[in-house]
């Protein structure tokens, strides 16, 4: 087992974010309508976005990964278990952070990679002003809400704006985090360990120290990603399995874990509009 500092010695770069932008499938983006409810999903290198037109109120859940919370004229809501209610303009969420959630009016909700804002021990309040910023740095000005043609790099930038810069990752997790996400979603971790050129259990505590999370919770949040770009495209059956879930009963579990809601509750309704391409 290597040192904690032999470990920082195999960091590279120079602290730009060509590291951290690697980690997302290709941008993806739709709409679906129902009469007066408009659902919008986007994703990109930068960020993943899901809007509603419509108040919303979520379970208790944790994401393994930010959440920036942005009602349209409303307020934001978060309960932690035993903990007096946050209530303000807009809400960012940490990682892993065992919440309810929900928003007063249509609102915007952007989700984060764990390692792409720096860690925080709470949810931080936006003030009104600060959340009108972001919705117009995203190209919201819709007062229902955006449509699928919405700017994820800006609005990554103005959260980074106001949380301040990530650290950087070492580049093993890096690649070991892309290779189990995306290079091949089926990689046991023991080949991962060798391809990076560590035993499984160094590995496994580098990627929780780094990025807070295990390779096994991230692999699960992007196979829930590349559900939910499916969605409008097939059954919640046909989508379980081509995201990589075991069936239609894990990815309503992996949901209702990490969202807090269902599948079936992302999908109901018309679809609009979908796209393949850069957001």
């Amino acid at each position: 087992m290597q040192h904690p500092r032999d470990d920082q010695e195999h960091r590279q770069g120079n602290g730009s974010d060509s590291v951290h932008g690697t980690m997302i499938r290709s941008p993806r983006a739709w709409t679906l309508e129902q009469n007066d409810r408009r659902i919008v999903f986007a994703s990109g290198p930068e960020a993943t976005l899901f809007a509603e037109s419509c108040p919303f109120r979520v379970v208790q859940h944790r994401l393994p990964a930010w959440k920036a919370v942005l009602p349209i004229g409303g307020h934001a809501e978060l309960l932690q278990p035993g903990q007096v209610m946050v209530a303000a303009p807009g809400l960012i969420v940490p990682p892993q952070l065992a919440h309810a959630c929900s928003a007063t009016s249509p609102y915007v909700a952007l989700f984060i990679d764990s390692w792409l804002l720096p860690s925080c021990p709470g949810p931080i309040r936006l003030g009104a002003g600060e959340v009108r910023r972001l919705l117009a740095t995203l190209g919201t000005t819709d007062s229902e809400g955006p449509g699928t043609c919405v700017d994820l790099a800006a609005g990554y930038a103005e959260l980074r704006a106001l949380t301040g810069r990530p650290s950087q990752l070492d580049p093993r997790v890096v690649h070991a985090v892309h290779l189990c996400a995306l290079h091949d979603p089926d990689m046991p971790i023991t080949s991962i360990a060798v391809e990076v050129g560590l035993s499984a259990p160094r590995l496994r505590a580098l990627v929780r120290q780094e990025v807070g999370i295990t390779l096994a919770r991230l692999r699960r949040w992007d196979r829930l990603r590349a559900a939910i770009a499916c969605l409008p495209d097939s059954t919640a059956a046909l989508t379980a399995a081509t995201a990589g879930f075991a069936d239609q009963a894990h990815l309503t579990r992996t949901a209702r874990d990490f969202i807090g809601r269902t599948p079936a509750s992302l999908r109901r309704g018309r679809r609009v509009c979908a796209r393949d391409g850069p957001s």
